[in-house]
């Protein structure tokens, strides 16, 4: 996806998250968010743009920590959100395409790599405000479903963060039934390895596949719908490590 594509899609999921939050009430449990309620993923949601938001206005080139979480509350809370999810889409959408600032992960440029991590953060967390409200979910289309899971598995969790690892060596296999995308992702000791192919050898031996659309593969991965959702073929050990260890957070 291009920046531009990214900031399109950053703006449309904000406004969907915020009308989630607005509908179903910052006192509302958050079903994929075990403990959360709408107001706590309002409010982590809320500073991470505007900390995102800084290093693109400011063009901090070193880490600047977060300036908090605010102590916000029902409507008073979803305004802010509104405004600071506005102010973010603004500062991409204005940024110089030579923007130099932090980043931490590889991206093309600093602006791409901005873009890229909010639309997919927004995203997410726009899937857990729907799960509170309650209904079906809003579609994510195959390509950021397809760019989401890329930058999942060949970033986020190539992180010495990532908790995802094994003293016995696997290898998983995930593919994209409605986009023939397929990443192979060897897990160790070490963070994962992702390699990402869209015309895959079909008699490459792996541990464990999980295959579904692209959508269903996104939310998933990011946990937030349960494995049962795809299908697994071969040692399902592979598929329940990344269940069990795979969450990304905050600190």
């Amino acid at each position: 996806m291009k920046i531009t594509e990214h900031i399109e899609t950053l703006a449309a999921e904000g406004r969907l998250l915020a009308d989630a939050a607005d509908t179903a009430g910052t006192g509302a449990p958050v079903p994929t968010c075990p403990g959360w309620q709408v107001r706590d993923l309002l409010r982590h949601t809320a500073m991470v743009h505007a900390w995102a938001a800084a290093f693109v206005r400011e063009g901090h080139t070193s880490y600047v920590p977060d300036s908090g979480e605010p102590e916000l509350d029902g409507a008073e809370l979803v305004a802010h959100f509104r405004e600071g999810h506005r102010l973010l889409v603004e500062a991409l959408e204005n940024a110089p395409r030579d923007l130099q600032c932090w980043s931490f992960l590889p991206a093309s440029s600093p602006l791409a790599f901005w873009a890229r991590r909010q639309v997919h953060e927004t995203t997410i967390h726009r899937v857990d405000a729907e799960s509170a409200r309650g209904g079906a979910l809003s579609p994510v289309a195959v390509d950021h479903a397809l760019d989401g899971i890329d930058e999942l598995l060949r970033g986020m969790h190539a992180r010495p963060k990532s908790r995802v690892r094994t003293e016995t060596p696997r290898t998983l296999r995930v593919r994209a039934t409605d986009a023939g995308t397929v990443w192979t992702v060897r897990l160790s000791a070490e963070p994962p390895s992702a390699v990402r192919e869209e015309a895959p050898d079909p008699t490459s031996a792996v541990d464990c596949e999980l295959s579904g659309p692209a959508e269903t593969l996104y939310l998933t991965l990011w946990n937030r719908l349960p494995l049962t959702a795809l299908t697994v073929t071969g040692d399902e050990e592979p598929a329940r490590l990344w269940r069990d260890n795979s969450s990304i957070t905050w600190s």
